[in-house]
């Protein structure tokens, strides 16, 4: 492919991090030559690659009369973040600055899920509606995951037939959890029914543990507890047999995963151990072999995980091909890199090199997405 350079443009979103950005892994590096860590080689960076490619799969957005109805009741952070203001006009200042050619967006937690009956349809509407506007005035820029009005499963089936078969969105956006039930629960196989039946691409990202249910730690959810989060729909989906059962829908856990990588092993294991004697007979058992096989279908983002260790971790359980590119913008505005070369990631080239990290942050989610991809490409 052609990468166009970037626009020459003054914004105030903060400079990348980056010129030369990564090149060998040190893990690997100490594999090879069996050497300690004092004594390893150094890191030799890949060069990253230029020009407004990258296809954004994890970016949220904040349609008006959305964000206000959030501050009105009482979500004034999300997940321990600062409600941030969001606007199409930012969202591509944000793309330009960072080389990042489309978004498919998608609304965070808490969803639609702290209004009920019809004001949370009608808020899941408006923003599903919005997103599909968005397609039109600026069509190869924004894509979208449509937002349900879940817990209610009936409404949530009706709005996800609207959203991908009128609308047109690029597919739907779940939480890991609503009201404390995870998916993988059979009050979910209903919706699951109809998401598989259109092959639908559903994005899960974590949701914000009640109070009453987590240790009083002085740390916003966003820096472990959303992780933990996506660990636990994640297992549970798996050895519920939903990830078996609808084999059509195609599940992209966000921050690569959680700590479902680095943890397969251990989820693998369940079926060698007392639990394999007490599993339920109405689900299927499952075997080391399958958990990983599960595990290695699911799709993983590099949101606010952009780093060696995390992506050596995903690259253990699947390959690069089930990789994709997330910014998490805005809630990660204040992470990003703000000097070097407006790579928003530069920890990807410690572990990719350029063509690989074009199938990452481009190829790979276009794939996903048939129709933003037309709409890209087109």
């Amino acid at each position: 492919m052609t990468l166009r350079p970037f626009a020459s443009r003054t914004t105030s979103r903060r400079r990348l991090l980056g010129g030369a950005a990564a090149g060998t892994l040190g893990a690997a590096t100490l594999a090879a030559t069996g050497m300690p860590a004092a004594q390893a080689a150094p890191i030799r960076r890949q060069p990253a690659p230029t020009g407004a490619y990258r296809i954004d799969l994890h970016a949220h957005f904040l349609p008006p009369d959305y964000r206000a109805s959030l501050l009105e009741h009482g979500h004034v952070t999300i997940g321990g973040y600062p409600t941030p203001q969001w606007s199409p006009e930012e969202a591509i200042g944000f793309m330009d600055y960072y080389g990042i050619q489309a978004q498919a967006l998608s609304v965070s937690d808490p969803g639609v899920s702290y209004l009920s009956g019809r004001e949370a349809t009608d808020m899941a509407r408006y923003c599903n509606t919005y997103a599909a506007d968005l397609f039109r005035t600026h069509p190869t820029r924004f894509g979208a995951f449509a937002v349900l009005p879940m817990p209610d499963i009936p409404a949530s089936i009706e709005e996800t037939i609207h959203a991908l078969d009128t609308l047109h969105l690029d597919g739907v956006v779940l939480l890991t959890a609503y009201n404390g039930v995870y998916l993988g629960d059979p009050r979910f196989e209903p919706l699951m029914i109809a998401l598989n039946q259109r092959g639908a691409y559903v994005f899960v990202h974590p949701a914000a543990i009640p109070a009453d249910a987590k240790p009083e730690l002085p740390l916003p959810d966003f820096l472990e507890e959303f992780t933990f989060d996506t660990t636990r729909a994640a297992t549970l989906m798996m050895v519920t047999g939903l990830t078996q059962r609808y084999p059509g829908i195609r599940f992209q856990l966000a921050h690569a995963g959680g700590t479902v990588p680095f943890l397969s092993h251990r989820i693998s294991v369940a079926s060698q151990t007392v639990l394999a004697d007490l599993w339920p007979e109405e689900l299927p058992k499952p075997s080391v072999l399958d958990m990983k096989n599960q595990i290695s279908r699911f799709y993983y983002d590099t949101a606010l995980s952009g780093s060696p260790a995390a992506m050596a971790s995903v690259l253990a359980v699947t390959g690069r091909d089930h990789i994709v590119f997330g910014s998490d913008w805005p809630f990660s505005a204040a992470t990003l890199p703000q000097t070097g070369d407006r790579d928003p990631t530069p920890g990807l080239s410690e572990i990719f090199d350029i063509e690989q990290r074009i199938e990452v942050e481009h190829h790979n989610p276009l794939r996903q997405l048939p129709r933003l991809a037309e709409a890209v490409n087109g």
